[in-house]
Order: structure tokens, then C-alpha cells, then sequence
């Protein structure tokens, strides 16, 4: 729901759909380099690119565990070459 309201797919893809101005977030989770905290610290913060929603900690915990489901249901994604 969170994804939804602050519209993240305006800027963001999973499974390939979606906007193109940030990151794929599909496997963020587990690509190596960023992660659960580079992902905490960029919702936390927001970037140049990325608005600071000013989200509360429970939203953050909330889009973290749905990235982890995420990343974990993208096996044949994870495996296209």
C-alpha cells in the first residue's frame, strides 16, 4: 500500500515495470553494494533525485520488508543473463 501511495512505480521499476528516473528495485535487497540499510538510509533521507517523504520509521520497516519479499519471490529474474 505504501508503494501505491507515494507512488514509487512513477519512478521506480519491480520486475521490470515502471518508471525510469530511480533504480530497479526488484532485487535491491540482494545486490551486492547496497542492501536492507542502503535501502533504510535512502528512504530515511531521500537523495538529490529522491524526495525525503519523511517517512516514519514503521513505514520504513514496512517498505523494507516488502522489498525482502520482493527480491526473494525474483529467482528467474535474479537468473536472466
Amino acid at each position: 500500500m505504501l508503494f501505491q501511495k507515494y507512488n514509487c512505480t512513477a519512478c521506480h521499476q519491480l520486475y521490470g515495470l515502471g518508471g525510469y528516473l530511480g533504480p530497479e528495485l526488484t532485487t535491491t535487497i540482494s545486490q551486492p553494494g547496497k542492501g536492507e540499510l542502503f535501502a533504510r538510509a535512502i528512504l530515511k533521507t531521500g537523495t538529490q533525485r529522491m524526495p525525503d517523504f519523511k517517512l516514519r520509521d514503521e513505514e520504513i520497516d514496512a517498505f523494507i520488508e516488502f522489498l525482502k519479499y520482493v527480491d526473494a519471490t525474483a529467482i528467474t529474474y535474479k537468473t536472466k543473463n
